[in-house]
């Protein structure tokens, strides 16, 4: 089993990002996902830079993969889109159909996780353009999961969401504008003053989404650390770990700990709640709301 770095899905400063993944060029992770996911008014690193990042991390000996954005909103958005997967050097996270129609045929590709694959028939359909690993909807359960890989194509690797923020939907809106009482087209990039994104609590106080632009996210970490004896026995391929302003080291060593043990340490639920910016959840995995935490033994 491999574990992957997700795309960094918040805004933060270029020295910032430049000195994140020179640290995750240390860590145990094996794939690292890049670039600009979630909104094209972002603009702290542009696609050279990414470029550079990427070579930095294959020389490290790691699998630099670059992600499109999920949302293309204009002919530029398009316009980059294509300059992305066509860059002649590393292998492309198609995030929408757009991207997958520029891939199609013409290079291996990394299908992601808001394709919404939910069938056999679906991933049949992906292999057959091109696709060399699917990332499963962060909606779908553990039971799902299995029934889909009973009819998998051979050589289609799987890989789940297993660490961060679930980012639940896009929208033309940037929310995190509205909560400034900003346009979105002059929004200030406020979003780089929330490196975890920016909490929506419910008028009773309680913790409900997160707004990250143009993006919500579930206001829970959603983890899977304690549930590595299921994802060994499916044959899950790779985990992604979704990018957090801190203690991401930690995150990952504890990962990579129960991946090579077949299993999280007693304790290591325990010690990674203080290591995130929320509480952790698990719900989805197991059929249950998506804030719920399912413990197994």
């Amino acid at each position: 089993m491999q574990l992957a770095l997700g795309p960094l899905l918040y805004y933060w400063p270029r020295l910032t990002v430049f000195d994140f993944y020179q640290a995750a060029a240390e860590w145990p992770v094996d794939i690292v996902y890049l670039g600009e996911s979630v909104c094209s008014r972002r603009h702290e690193l542009r696609l050279s830079d990414w470029l550079d990042i990427a070579r930095m991390l294959r020389d490290a000996g790691k699998t630099p993969i670059l992600s499109t954005m999920v949302l293309l909103e204009s002919t530029a958005d398009v316009s980059n889109m294509q300059k992305l997967v066509n860059n002649g050097e590393f292998m492309v996270e198609a995030s929408d159909m757009g991207a997958v129609r520029g891939v199609a045929g013409k290079q291996p590709f990394v299908a992601g996780p808001h394709l919404n694959l939910f069938n056999a028939d679906a991933l049949e359909w992906m292999a057959s353009l091109g696709a060399t690993r699917w990332v499963m909807p962060l909606e779908m359960t553990r039971e799902q999961l299995a029934t889909v890989l009973q009819g998998k194509p051979g050589g289609l690797q799987t890989e789940v969401f297993a660490f961060g923020r679930l980012p639940l939907a896009f929208s033309a809106r940037c929310f995190t504008a509205r909560h400034y009482n900003l346009p979105k087209d002059d929004c200030g990039f406020r979003c780089i003053e929330h490196p975890d994104g920016l909490p929506l609590n419910t008028r009773e106080g309680e913790a409900f989404l997160t707004i990250n632009g143009i993006q919500t996210q579930s206001a829970r970490i959603h983890s899977l650390l304690t549930d590595m004896p299921d994802l060994l026995a499916l044959g899950v391929d790779v985990l992604r770990l979704s990018p957090q302003s801190q203690h991401m080291d930690q995150v990952v060593a504890a990962f990579d700990h129960a991946r090579r043990e077949g299993r999280a340490a007693p304790d290591a639920l325990d010690a990674l709640r203080p290591l995130l910016p929320a509480a952790p959840c698990n719900g989805y995995w197991h059929g249950k709301p998506g804030m719920d935490l399912v413990l197994t033994a």
